[in-house]
């Protein structure tokens, strides 16, 4: 481990130990603490108290998360929503950046594309179904999958805030010859 990965480790437990000791001494905290659901409710809630527990490796601090050309950095979308960049589009492709947060296909609604999509995670988790599958695929960060043209499938679910990022590849299959 590098050194500056060492300080970033030892000031995350330091913030995580400061969050702990206050949690022991106020029952209002400690009451909220124990209401949380998920990872995200606590990061939120420490927060909240002027501590910052949920950075990964390598994350710079949240106010220096501005840089627009980051692919894994910005603002989470609404709850339900996603929002969709197209990073590079040509005649043959098109690569987006989707941050989807809480979001699922509408009930009844299947992506039947004309195009073959290829999906990596790069952040969060999420959970797709295949028209042709009896259980869904769960993908984690870092996973990818490639999805024919025309093979029915939709979103279950995905991760609440920070939310789930993914880069999508889209390109025409060739011509039967």
């Amino acid at each position: 481990m590098a050194e500056a990965q060492l300080q970033q480790f030892l000031e995350k437990v330091r913030q995580l130990n400061a969050f702990v000791a206050l949690s022991e001494a106020d029952p209002g905290l400690r009451a909220a603490l124990r209401d949380c659901g998920d990872h995200h409710q606590v990061v939120a809630l420490a927060r909240s108290c002027g501590f910052e527990i949920g950075r990964r490796w390598g994350e710079p601090p949240a106010g220096d998360r501005a840089d627009a050309s980051s692919l894994v950095r910005g603002p989470c979308p609404a709850a339900g929503e996603e929002v969709t960049t197209v990073l590079l589009q040509t005649p043959q492709l098109r690569l987006e950046r989707i941050h989807s947060c809480s979001a699922s296909s509408p009930e009844g609604f299947w992506y039947d594309q004309t195009e073959h999509e290829w999906v990596l995670l790069l952040q969060g988790s999420a959970q797709l179904q295949f028209a042709d599958e009896r259980e869904p695929r769960d993908l984690a960060c870092g996973e990818a999958l490639q999805i024919s043209a025309g093979r029915r499938h939709r979103l279950l679910t995905s991760d609440p805030p920070p939310g789930t990022i993914w880069l999508a590849l889209f390109w025409t299959p060739f011509p039967a010859q």
